[in-house]
């Protein structure tokens, strides 16, 4: 996909893109420059994070404490 920059500066994020990661208008978005390449992160809210563990197997988990290193 493609997208042009306006005289604004301005850039449309293509639909397909913005219905797959779910963006909404007045979203922010972190821009990163690396390289040479721009990397656009949509910011998300805490409450969107809430659950996104659950399930989550921590029989193995170990404590910072008993760590090597």
């Amino acid at each position: 996909m493609q997208t042009t920059i306006s005289t604004k500066f301005q850039v449309v994020i293509p639909k397909p893109t913005r219905e797959r990661l779910k963006l909404k208008p007045k979203q922010k978005l972190t821009v990163i420059e690396k390289d040479g390449m721009l990397i656009l992160i949509p910011q998300t809210t805490i409450e969107s994070l809430r659950g996104i563990a659950a399930g989550a197997q921590i029989d193995d988990y170990r404590e910072k404490k008993d760590r090597m290193g």
